[in-house]
């Protein structure tokens, strides 16, 4: 399956790289959740709503 994410970005971030592939926002919510970074410049989580 590939290795999990390290860090999450939102669809229009300019520091995404070619290895990053879209997610519905739940699995977004649960990525996060499970440790994952959330990207210091577009910031994900800010988008979704989620508090850390």
């Amino acid at each position: 399956m590939g290795r999990p994410a390290v860090r999450v970005h939102t669809g229009s971030c300019w520091d995404n790289r070619s290895r990053c592939k879209p997610a519905t926002r739940d699995v977004v919510r649960q990525t996060l959740a499970e440790g994952a970074q959330a990207c210091p410049h577009c910031r994900p989580d800010t988008a979704l709503g989620l508090l850390e």
